[in-house]
């Protein structure tokens, strides 16, 4: 069994891989380089590794398992979370959170669980009438907003009700997709 170290963020928990044993260390690229005196540590994914002790902000938890990915993606991703500022909701108005940078890995994950012979995870959600909420600052503007994006130019009624839940029921994109179907509902 792997071992990780989960954290929490704003818009869900992550994981870094924990490596508390020479052993551990067998078959990483840190093997002959990281010795038993700098144990433990978290290998972050990317080619680095950071000591590890309880104290690290958003530490959460140690788990063991053999589970890929080692967190459910209702974990990873906020699922419904009062809090939801940017990511994907489903044709149900489902919502999983994420930040502004992490919306293909959330693909990556929602798209292996709903649609798992997908293989393009972004254009089988939006194929799928999923929508995608990003951050509309496009660098001029002093504030950050909210952009809905809609692949298909549709949504559903209960996307629609979450978005009013959500206060983007004003947004000119939300107007004009809510324009294009609500003769469909």
């Amino acid at each position: 069994m792997k071992k990780y170290a989960v954290y929490k963020s704003d818009t869900g928990y992550y994981y870094y891989d924990y490596i508390d044993t020479p052993e551990a260390l067998i078959g990483t690229e840190f093997e002959g380089i990281i010795d038993e005196s700098r144990l433990p540590v978290v290998l972050d994914g990317r080619g680095a590794y950071y000591h590890f002790t309880e104290n690290d902000y958003g530490f959460d938890r140690l788990i063991e398992t053999d589970d890929d990915p080692p967190l459910p993606i209702e974990e990873m991703f906020f699922k419904n979370s009062p809090d939801f500022k940017l990511g994907w909701m489903s044709p149900d108005g489902d919502t999983y959170s994420c930040s502004y940078t992490n919306h293909t890995r959330c693909a990556s994950l929602l798209a292996a669980k709903y649609y798992p012979k997908a293989r393009f995870p972004e254009t089988a959600l939006n194929r799928a009438g999923w929508l995608k909420i990003i951050d509309s600052w496009d660098g001029t503007q002093e504030t950050h907003g909210q952009f809905v994006h809609s692949e298909r130019g549709i949504i559903t009624k209960k996307q629609a009700d979450k978005l009013f839940d959500l206060g983007l029921y004003n947004n000119p994109e939300v107007i004009e997709l809510i324009h294009n179907c609500e003769n469909d509902w």
